[in-house]
């Protein structure tokens, strides 16, 4: 269990650099829309991009490869419990990354709740982290 722990940590840490990059090439992009628009201010477009970005990223790549870049370079995929992995459980287990405090509050509610998983949504997505098979 130490052994998938750690490889989420890299694999969350890697799948931020990706992020980070896509917000460093498309930031320069939106700004300019976002200030002749007027949609939000400046201090508010930056975060609500980044959701989006962080919400698209995950959601799409869990379901439709079952791995981000992080976890697919660490040996790391989310199965379902039972049934089909869909968007909605990828979605729902991915919530907490929006901002570091959900994510902080997830994984202490997956430590306290004593099961196989490290993080509260992915007990309520009935999603887990496995190795891959090799």
């Amino acid at each position: 269990m130490e052994t998938i722990t750690k490889k989420r940590i890299v694999a969350f840490i890697l799948d931020f650099l990706v992020i980070t990059f896509f917000m460093w090439i498309l930031n320069p992009i939106i700004y300019p829309l976002v200030i002749v628009t007027g949609i939000y201010g400046i201090f508010n477009y930056s975060l609500v991009f980044l959701a989006i970005i962080i919400m698209a990223y995950f959601t799409y790549l869990e379901k439709s490869k079952t791995s981000t870049l992080g976890k697919s370079i660490m040996g790391i995929h989310v199965e379902p419990e039972q049934g089909e992995l869909t968007y909605q459980k990828t979605f729902i287990r991915n919530l907490s990354k929006i901002l570091w405090f959900p994510l902080l509050l997830d994984l202490i509610g997956g430590y306290l709740s004593k099961n196989d998983s490290i993080r509260l949504l992915d007990k309520y997505a009935k999603t887990k982290v496995v190795l891959d098979k090799h």
